[in-house]
């Protein structure tokens, strides 16, 4: 099987340019390019290989970890500073704190700034399945499909568990920490809740589906949702 390899948010900006530099000498109106899929998910739930599949069928960019690479990169810092912020809600106190203890800071209202650009950059090029990161409320909602993946907190361990050949005990302890700071971050920078419903699309449980289900419901909502 063919592995499709994401292109780098540089590649994105650069092949934007060019096709903008080909309309402009063509005279030609650009065409409405597939919607931005976001994909929000609970820890557990499979959104991640939602997010995959759903990619590889419709040959879309996946932007994962890669957001985190492309923060850092127009932040001038090092990666394992930004996933510090990563999908969690620092609070003030902290922010402060890491600013003392470290050589170099990426301050709270800084990593909004690049990661809106980042997104904003891949947003304007369409053709991508963006994973987290609270893209659903950084780009305009006519110009995106949202999702959000969620299943019980039980079925959400077990996977957990299974994923990471973990115990029950330790997969219970990540998935509600990782649920909390991505609750957090939602509150911190959007001033929203990740599970209210109205930020979304279509919500969808797989407590009952398999990801290939999954994908097969948000393929067809996007074919019957409203242009």
């Amino acid at each position: 099987m063919k592995i499709k390899k994401t292109r780098s948010i540089q590649q994105i900006i650069n092949d934007q340019i060019n096709k903008w530099k080909l309309i402009r000498i063509e005279g030609k109106k650009e065409k409405p390019a597939i919607p931005v899929i976001t994909i929000s998910r609970q820890p557990g739930s499979n959104g991640h290989m939602v997010a995959k599949k759903i990619a590889d069928e419709l040959n879309l960019d996946l932007f994962d970890q890669e957001i985190i690479q492309a923060v850092a990169e127009s932040a001038h810092m090092r990666a394992s500073l930004v996933e510090t912020l990563d999908e969690k809600g620092v609070s003030a106190l902290e922010d402060m704190i890491a600013a003392v203890t470290k050589e170099r800071h990426l301050w709270a209202y800084e990593y909004l700034h690049h990661l809106m650009r980042v997104i904003g950059t891949i947003g304007k090029h369409g053709h991508a399945v963006i994973l987290g990161r609270g893209a659903n409320f950084i780009l305009p909602r006519e110009e995106i499909f949202r999702v959000r993946i969620i299943a019980p907190l039980e079925v959400r361990i077990e996977n957990t568990a299974k994923e990471l050949s973990i115990s029950w005990e330790e997969a219970k302890q990540l998935t509600i920490k990782t649920e909390s700071d991505r609750k957090a971050f939602i509150r911190k920078y959007f001033n929203a809740d990740i599970d209210d419903s109205q930020n979304y699309d279509l919500v969808i449980n797989t407590e009952n589906l398999d990801v290939n289900a999954a994908v097969e419901s948000i393929k067809a909502a996007l074919r019957l949702r409203k242009e």
